[in-house]
């Protein structure tokens, strides 16, 4: 304490000139306007870009909290959106709930992703107490991007669209021409188109969509794009190459759909011995 003294008195000087200079400068915007006006001016635009700085880094580290407030309010407007979608029975009649499926959303943040290997998978960071059921549909703002797979309780592993067993049930959005996707394991930006008969006409630059066949995603969700077109030689069906609409290097968050009727449908395919995709 006596060091901290000593140094303080040995600072006597410069500390009065301080002091001084700020009486100074205070009776000068006190009592004179034009002076006055331009110090609180300077002082303003100076608190103003600090207030600034401070709030853009405090919005900075909430982005994470921002973006999952963002996720979860796309996905029930998604759902609201799907409820808007159907169409409306022209008789005005019920119609059975297995014909008029209900998908519900929800958003997840994906915390691990592979594309080198034949199986890929991804992991998000929803499980079960999250409401996330195996089997459900899992997509992006870019397009289709796999299958949940197994679930823990925060967590959920989604086999990947880049996934060499995984077929999604698909159409050519111009003609509603059907057909599996089926990605070949050599390319993490193409996949195949399989099943579409060769006599029908479709053609590259061909929008691909989910069909709404099976009950894993509604209709209309994007999944590529057809970069080749060619005649197989050696079965009934084109030889169709799709660029993937989903880049799965860069996959950040995703949406998952349910199908709330799809236990229903599962009941009903096994009853009567179909096979759904």
């Amino acid at each position: 304490m006596q060091r901290i003294l000593l140094f303080l008195y040995s600072l006597r000087a410069f500390l009065l000139f301080v002091l001084l200079e700020a009486v100074a400068i205070w009776l000068i915007v006190s009592f004179n306007s034009q002076q006055g006006s331009a110090f609180f001016n300077s002082s303003n635009k100076f608190s103003g870009k600090v207030l600034t700085a401070q709030k853009n880094v405090s919005e900075y580290f909430s982005l994470a909290d921002v973006n999952a407030r963002l996720l979860d309010t796309n996905a029930e407007l998604l759902t609201e959106l799907e409820i808007l979608r159907k169409p409306a029975d022209s008789a005005y009649v019920f119609v059975d709930s297995v014909l008029a499926a209900n998908f519900e959303f929800k958003g997840a943040k994906v915390i691990n992703n592979s594309i080198r290997l034949s199986q890929n998978h991804l992991t998000i960071n929803k499980g079960s107490k999250h409401g996330i059921k195996p089997g459900m549909g899992v997509f992006n703002g870019e397009g289709v991007v796999g299958r949940v797979k197994g679930v823990s309780t925060n967590f959920a592993t989604v086999i990947s669209l880049l996934h060499t067993e995984l077929l999604i049930s698909s159409k050519v959005d111009s003609s509603e021409v059907f057909g599996s996707i089926k990605w070949d394991g050599v390319s993490p930006r193409y996949a195949k188109m399989l099943y579409v008969p060769r006599h029908v006409k479709v053609a590259e630059g061909d929008n691909i969509v989910t069909s709404g066949y099976n009950a894993i995603f509604p209709e209309g969700i994007k999944v590529g794009v057809i970069s080749e077109v060619k005649q197989g030689s050696d079965t009934n069906y084109l030889d169709i190459i799709v660029e993937l609409a989903t880049d799965f290097t860069k996959i950040s968050y995703v949406y998952l759909v349910e199908n709330t009727v799809e236990a229903e449908l599962d009941s009903l395919y096994k009853s009567s011995g179909i096979s759904n995709e």
